[in-house]
């Protein structure tokens, strides 16, 4: 498949430690999340639980808006990109 004489269906390739290495610090801001939840107690419920929240919401979000390719629409094919 080619758009503007680019092979595209090997766009990725060649990336993997930069790919390796976001996906793990992301991973990581995840487990954080989850390990806050460790400290909910119901006297002290609010640090807790939104730093659980904050890094849950910029865990999934940073990929996704930011790094990824949320802007565009699934239903373009190649050529029209």
């Amino acid at each position: 498949m080619y758009s503007n004489g680019k092979n595209v269906a090997h766009s990725g390739q060649g990336r993997f430690v930069g790919n390796f290495i976001a996906t793990l610090v992301f991973l990581a801001m995840f487990c954080g999340a989850i390990y806050a939840l460790s400290f909910w107690t119901l006297d002290n419920a609010w640090i807790p639980g939104l730093s659980c929240l904050v890094l849950t919401v910029l865990a999934w979000a940073i990929p996704q808006h930011i790094l990824g390719i949320s802007d565009r629409s699934p239903a373009k094919t190649a050529s029209e990109r």
